[in-house]
């Protein structure tokens, strides 16, 4: 009798070893899938967008001299013999766009997490502020600026504050609604258990809300270059958004072309990176992407 129960035993965890391999191969098998597939499609966004610029500039046959291409990008970066300052130029003033705009990403998400959450905790608070936020969203930024300005001076807080401003509210929307997609069921389940709001928070509304988190997280990267940019040409200078202004009157359309491809860019492969990296996330979570985003 003992000897049937230490077989059936054995039995039974060489089952579930079987069992734990096919879900670990189903699982690699999918983040490849997604990792193969967010690939394919940034090469693809890439593509189309050079496509749409040689196209929008032969269909619209705008003067040379105004109007470059990708050669005449490329040819400012690498070929002509001051190529070696303008790509130092180029670069310094990304890398202050990118600081400004992660200065605004992370003040924008963080407000947006906090709130949600509060939110969520809080139906009162919900009712209260959403309200205003909501209110507050139509007003286009540009006429905000100048009381941004007076309060908060042209420095940094005057950055975190534009750029927190512009990821601010898709975010909040984005989270608020993950944050309340968890099934029903599953509060029941932590109620019966006799746990309370934090508890349903932690186990429950957190896990199901990453699809909704990380679609926040993706539309928030090119929100803070462009809060970025606004704040640097309208405030703080410097910065691509900064210096674009002074490449007209001078005539520099290279140089400005160039400032737009480099932001257009980084703000591209970003956005990218983080379609991986959900994709990654969700696909070994057996979850997948929140759409319409």
């Amino acid at each position: 009798m003992a000897q049937i129960t230490l077989t059936g035993a054995t039995d039974v965890q060489t089952e579930a070893a079987k069992l734990n391999a096919k879900l670990r191969a189903q699982s690699t098998r999918a983040v490849l899938r997604a990792l193969g597939w967010s690939t394919l499609t940034f090469v693809l966004t890439i593509v189309a967008v050079l496509v749409i610029w040689v196209g929008l500039l032969w269909a619209l046959q705008l003067s040379p001299l105004i109007a470059k291409g990708p050669v005449d990008v490329w040819n400012y970066l690498f070929t002509v013999p001051a190529a070696e300052a303008n790509r130092a130029m180029l670069m310094g003033n990304l890398a202050v766009t990118l600081g400004d705009a992660a200065i605004g990403f992370v003040a924008g998400l963080v407000v947006a997490l906090v709130a949600a959450i509060a939110f969520e905790l809080n139906k009162g608070i919900e009712h209260a502020l959403m309200p205003v936020a909501m209110l507050l969203r139509s007003v286009p930024l540009i006429a905000m600026a100048p009381v941004i300005i007076l309060i908060f001076g042209r420095d940094f807080w005057t950055v975190a504050v534009i750029g927190g401003i512009v990821v601010l509210f898709p975010a909040l929307v984005n989270i608020s609604f993950g944050l309340k997609s968890a099934p029903p069921m599953m509060n029941d389940l932590v109620d019966v258990y006799g746990g309370g709001s934090f508890t349903k928070l932690r186990k429950v509304a957190f896990p199901s809300s990453l699809p909704a988190f990380f679609a926040a997280v993706r539309i928030s990267v090119p929100g803070a270059i462009t809060g970025a940019l606004l704040a640097e040409w309208l405030a703080v200078g410097g910065g691509i958004g900064g210096s674009i202004g002074g490449f007209i009157p001078q005539a520099q359309f290279a140089a400005l072309w160039a400032s737009v491809v480099a932001v257009t860019a980084a703000s591209l492969v970003l956005y990218n990176l983080i379609q991986i990296v959900e994709d990654v996330v969700l696909a070994r979570m057996a979850m997948h992407p929140q759409k319409g985003i």
